[in-house]
Parts: structure tokens; sequence; C-alpha cells
């Protein structure tokens, strides 16, 4: 491990794992990652690019999102009121786990737990 924090031995909030999974936990959470990941979109977008979420849902996704620091919001001008989401740093750093997390997946799914080391 990278650090002591790294040889807990329960399961620890400081945990820098806990705090990665945490930030990508939730139905629907990864996926509106990866919607965003592209590109920054107004809500009505990606209730396009995903249109099996509620509106209710991608609200709450979205608003944990933003206070987890992983997504901003940007009311633009005009009438009706639009809005756009888009990526922080914090957000952005995120890829490589989530690449990360769907090729294991991936493996799990198609060849066992071997197949995944």
């Amino acid at each position: 491990m990278p650090s002591p924090a790294g040889r807990t031995v329960r399961p620890d909030a400081d945990c820098p794992v806990e705090i990665a999974l945490a930030a990508i936990s939730g139905r629907w959470t990864t996926l509106v990652l990866r919607e965003l990941m592209h590109a920054e979109h107004s809500f009505g977008a990606l209730r396009e690019r995903l249109p099996d979420i509620s509106p209710k849902v991608l609200t709450d996704r979205l608003h944990i999102l933003r206070e987890r620091g992983l997504v901003t919001q940007e009311r633009l001008p005009g009438f009706p009121v639009r809005t756009r989401y888009a990526l922080t740093q914090a957000g952005r750093s995120l890829r490589p786990l989530l690449i990360e997390l769907y090729r294991t997946g991936e493996a799990l799914r198609d060849g066992g737990p071997e197949s995944a080391l």
C-alpha cells in the first residue's frame, strides 16, 4: 500500500479507497460521470443521453456530485433558465479509476475472478 492508511485492519472513512468508492457510489452515478467525461451537458441533454433515468434521480445524482466537488453547475442567462453541468478537475481525475473498474468488471463477468487479476 502507498501509505500507512492502506494498512488499516477495518473499513475506515479516512481510507483513500473508501473515499474513492464513496465518490462514485450510487445507482446511475457512474453513467452520469461517463456522460460528463465527454463534454459538459445541460440537464435536458443528460436526460436524452440517459433516457431511463428519472428526472428526480438525475437531479439527486447531480446534487450529490456537486456536493462531492466532482461537478459544477452553471446557470445560463435567458428564459427559460438553462443549466450546464461540467466535471471539475477532481471529477476528470476519476477517468482512470472508472476505466479500470470497467475492465475489471468485464474480466470478472467474462472469465471469473482469476482473469481480473
